[in-house]
């Protein structure tokens, strides 16, 4: 499936094939369980976002919202970006960890967990991971590696 033009989470959701729908709608469930207080659920990118929005943190290298978390349905597989997990090697082993404590196989980029059907993952472990931090935490690491970067 190419980059969706849906205005909206529930648009999104209406042009994929139920097969796909069932799929996207349940991580979406477990992510809006476990997603603390303070990040938005919008369509960005073409895909579901949960980001930190403009008029809390509008200082960003690309003008656009801090992306926390977003979900697509992609031509071969549905993904889950994880972006907390990209900036905190503790937390991308937790994730690690709790998909191999489970028994399932990680199909993970850098911060990307790609999956077919929900079976595959480790919910509870993508609950947790997505729980574990608030927006000022995430913030917090955003500046820093934005002064990182500076540094170089």
């Amino acid at each position: 499936m190419a980059s969706s033009t849906a205005p909206t989470v529930a648009a999104y959701l209406d042009e994929l094939p139920p097969e796909r729908r069932a799929v996207v709608a349940e991580v979406r469930r477990v992510v809006r369980r476990s997603l603390p207080r303070g990040y938005r659920e919008t369509m960005n990118w073409g895909m579901i976002t949960w980001e930190i929005p403009l008029r809390r943190y509008p200082d960003t290298y690309n003008g656009q919202p801090l992306c926390y978390a977003a979900l697509a349905a992609q031509n071969q597989a549905t993904s889950l970006y994880l972006t907390g997990v990209y900036q905190d090697p503790a937390l991308a082993r937790v994730l690690k960890e709790g998909f191999k404590r489970a028994g399932k196989k990680l199909n993970m980029g850098k911060s990307c967990v790609r999956f077919r059907r929900t079976e595959e993952l480790a919910l509870d472990v993508i609950g947790k991971v997505i729980a574990s931090t608030p927006p000022a935490r995430f913030i917090a690491r955003y500046e820093a590696s934005r002064r990182g970067r500076a540094a170089r």
